[in-house]
């Protein structure tokens, strides 16, 4: 038995659905962030996962997968940069994470 295409977006959709779960379940600030990074990363892998599989019209494989992957790393690792700035900024003045303790723009 080889490993095939849907066994990668299987695999793909569960981690994706773990990351929406830590999204939106989830009170902590950096759980969230994690749930968010864990959804791009399995985005990454399905997008490799299509690049391995998918030939192109000649049969030589497609790098188009590999650029995507690449612009999807650096966008995760500017997101992950600001928000955990924005995480330590609020902790410093809030003693907590806690979304729900959050109110910074409540008078």
């Amino acid at each position: 038995m080889s490993v095939t295409l849907e066994h990668y977006l299987v695999l793909s959709a569960i981690l994706f659905g773990i990351g929406l779960w830590l999204a939106l379940a989830k009170r902590n600030a950096i759980i969230i962030l994690m749930g968010i990074e864990l959804m791009l990363n399995s985005v990454n892998l399905s997008l490799v996962a299509f690049n391995r599989f998918i030939r192109s019209a000649n049969g030589s494989p497609m790098i188009a997968g590999q650029v995507f992957v690449i612009f999807v790393i650096t966008v995760a690792a500017a997101e992950a940069a600001v928000a955990l700035a924005l995480a330590v900024s609020v902790y410093r003045t809030r003693s907590t994470v806690d979304i729900d303790k959050i109110d910074l723009l409540k008078f």
